[in-house]
């Protein structure tokens, strides 16, 4: 009598676990939440529309009080240059220009990039670009900037990169300036 009750709950067990399934077996497993990248540290990303592949890599962020002629609205730019690489035969376009880039507080406030007339407006001599060139020619890569309108507290946020598939990255930024051109960037804030 209880290998038959053992059978049957292990059929319903079975039975179950088919259930679930799309038939064959397997289950669908749910996507993983991804963890923050080191900020320096590369992530390979979907193009717009989800065509092609662009290599997006954080390197420097800088906080100043003020950039040109402009002052932030909330007390301080965060500005960030982050290099985007094309190892393809054809150019493909970052989401840079259509919102991809955005800052997350610690408290968990979410900040678009450019989100006031100023940090819209930055474009340091010497870069690209600001607010991300979107297109990167094949083979090649190019270092622009995004800029973040924040207050003092927001500074150490997170960076979020959402790709042409509407996957997220993130990047732990330093809640210091930092960076391989750092000061280059500084200056050129001037």
């Amino acid at each position: 009598m209880r290998h038959v009750a053992r059978a049957s709950v292990l059929a319903i067990t079975c039975l179950s676990l088919a259930a679930c399934s799309d038939g064959d077996g397997k289950s669908d497993p749910e996507p993983s939440p991804r963890t923050a990248l080191k900020f320096g540290q590369t992530a390979d990303t979907a193009g717009a529309d989800g065509k092609g592949t662009v290599q997006i890599t954080p390197e420097t962020v800088v906080y100043v009080d003020k950039a040109g002629a402009d002052a932030p609205e909330h007390g301080l730019f965060a500005v960030v240059t982050f290099k985007a690489g094309n190892r393809a035969k054809d150019s493909v376009t970052t989401t840079a220009a259509q919102g991809g880039f955005r800052w997350k507080a610690l408290d968990g406030k979410t900040i678009k990039a450019g989100n006031s007339k100023g940090a819209g407006g930055i474009a340091p001599i010497g870069f690209n670009d600001g607010g991300g060139k979107p297109t990167v020619r094949a083979k090649t890569s190019q270092v622009n900037t995004v800029a973040f309108d924040i207050t003092t507290v927001e500074k150490g946020g997170t960076l979020v990169y959402v790709d042409g598939e509407g996957v997220e990255f993130r990047w732990k930024v330093p809640s210091t300036s930092a960076g391989p051109t750092a000061n280059a960037l500084k200056s050129a804030l001037k």
